[in-house]
């Protein structure tokens, strides 16, 4: 690559670009909600109690069905997981980290679609709404 003045000018909006987004409303929340979930001993309380049953499950798990507690064990994973996903402070955390993803995601995607409509952008939402030339056009799939 030669750096030209272009290159300098690109560095330059890209810093525009990235000081934008740091002082938005939608990372300020993100950076509030982080904060709250790390700092929250209630979401503590529920990530040892799932990180212990996943553990307890893991070493029981690659004997499946004829592991004693098998069923008992696995359900208190999900159990455990559950608690934790449906905390106040990791629900917010989520709701404002896929904010800032869809945020980046349609930055991406501005980007690319100046260039070229052609250019594929791997999205970090499954739901992200895609461009009218997404996918592979079905030639890609094996036989």
């Amino acid at each position: 690559m030669i750096v030209t003045e272009k290159l300098f000018e690109i560095e330059d909006q890209t810093e525009q670009l990235i000081q934008a987004i740091l002082a938005s409303e939608s990372f300020e929340s993100y950076k509030k909600n982080r904060q709250l979930m790390y700092t929250s001993k209630e979401v503590q309380e529920k990530q040892k109690a799932f990180l212990d049953a996943k553990d307890s499950f893991e070493r029981i798990e690659a004997y499946g069905n004829h592991a004693p507690d098998f069923r008992t064990k696995q359900r208190a994973v999900r159990q455990a997981k559950r608690a934790l996903d449906i905390s106040e402070e990791v629900a917010e955390f989520r709701f404002s980290e896929t904010e800032i993803q869809t945020i980046l995601d349609l930055v991406g995607m501005s980007v690319a679609k100046t260039i070229s409509e052609d250019i594929k952008v791997d999205a970090g939402n499954p739901f992200f709404e895609k461009g009218k030339h997404s996918g592979c056009g079905g030639n890609c799939h094996a036989s």
